[in-house]
């Protein structure tokens, strides 16, 4: 019975809910903060057009959706979906023939792939959660710009358990304080950063191969001010995560 059960859950839910479970036993964190996630993601999406998902969900209705793999339900896994989005990379010559004033530049970017300890005794490692922190650190390096400074962020929330590991790995909270980070409300409007104001993966949905690019065009919108009711005021400075297992984790800074 129990190998069918493990069976019946997708691979990646396994993958991502283990890492859940780790940090759990690690942290002592309750199942109801990685359901805050998606509360979250869903109210963000409530103001983009663009998203898939836009009615609001309780942590209560979260909770009580269908149980994928402990202590993933239903609502805290991303839709595989359809979608589009393209980016213009050019000079600066360029724009100014075309009368575009207001560019948003690539400060830095990098890309790391697994390191040895993804197959090591961890499943928070296994899912990528040192790639994004090397990344995440040689992008903060390379561009002079660090977390501190940093106005609004797209990352990857293929489930919700990944977006609590990357809180942490991008170092918007220290390590095991990622369930402060969520109760006090830093994630969102109102608080240090503002994550996935488009709904994210959970919420907008996961176009696979156009993930990475309608994270960009999300944080551009917000860097020129066209992010209209879901703008975070005053964004000059923007964090992109997009992760793939198997296995990279690209960084990008946009300012």
């Amino acid at each position: 019975v129990a190998l069918v059960a493990l069976m019946a859950a997708p691979a990646a839910a396994q993958m991502f809910g283990g890492a859940g479970r780790e940090y759990r036993w690690r942290y002592g964190t309750k199942r109801e903060t990685f359901a805050k996630v998606n509360e979250k993601a869903r109210k963000h999406a409530a103001n983009n057009p663009y998203a898939l998902f836009r009615d609001l969900l309780s942590v209560e209705e979260i909770l009580a959706s269908p149980e994928v793999f402990d202590p993933l339900t239903r609502y805290q896994c991303c839709p595989p979906t359809c979608g589009a989005a393209a980016a213009i990379v050019c000079s600066d010559d360029f724009a100014k023939k075309k009368g575009i004033s207001n560019p948003v530049y690539i400060a830095a970017q990098t890309m790391r792939t697994d390191y040895e300890s993804s197959f090591g005794d961890s499943m928070i490692k296994m899912v990528g959660f040192d790639m994004a922190k090397n990344a995440a650190d040689a992008v903060y390096e390379e561009s002079g710009i660090g977390p501190e400074d940093v106005d609004v962020i797209e990352l990857h929330d293929c489930f919700t358990t990944n977006e609590v590991f990357t809180y942490e790995a991008l170092g918007l909270c220290p390590e095991g304080g990622a369930e402060k980070f969520i109760e006090e409300g830093d994630n969102t409007y109102g608080g240090k950063f503002v994550t996935n104001p488009s709904g994210g993966l959970l919420s907008k949905g996961h176009p696979l191969g156009a993930t990475g690019l309608a994270q960009c065009t999300e944080l551009v919108w917000h860097l020129r001010g066209q992010a209209e009711d879901r703008q975070v005021e005053g964004a000059r400075i923007g964090l992109q995560h997009n992760l793939g297992l198997g296995g990279a984790a690209v960084v990008t800074m946009y300012r």
